[in-house]
């Protein structure tokens, strides 16, 4: 019975790893078709840490992308950033697309470019 469970949950967590892989995949495509050559997974580190006049996304999310964070103003907890610890990150476009404008807005007061965005995916799916 033990191994049955632990099989299926092996199976479902590769099937996520799967789906995060397509989604990003896609995600990436869609920047280079927006004239960006190559992404650099240091840069999307450099991104994740950076402060930007008080605001960073370690603010909220922690300094380390496996780890559990708590929203900055409210309290709320963040479940992690790496798709190593949290399967269902990466694995829906239009949540992907949502989040970017949100928090760059807060974070950088601006929305990301293409570049900074699969920079940020290339790191974090590394997680």
């Amino acid at each position: 019975m033990w191994v049955n469970r632990w099989l299926l949950a092996g199976l479902l967590s590769s099937l996520a790893i799967t789906a995060n892989a397509g989604v990003v995949d896609q995600k990436l495509d869609q920047y280079r078709a927006q004239g960006v050559d190559s992404f650099n997974p240091e840069a999307g580190y450099e991104l994740w840490r950076s402060d930007n006049n008080g605001r960073s996304c370690t603010q909220c999310h922690g300094a380390k992308p496996d780890s559990v964070g708590r929203h900055a103003k409210t309290g709320k907890v963040i479940k992690p950033m790496a798709p190593s610890v949290n399967p269902k990150r990466l694995i829906d476009s239009k949540k992907i697309d949502k989040w970017f404008l949100r928090n760059c807005k807060w974070t950088l007061k601006r929305e990301c470019t293409a570049q900074e965005k699969g920079d940020f995916l290339v790191w974090l799916r590394e997680q």
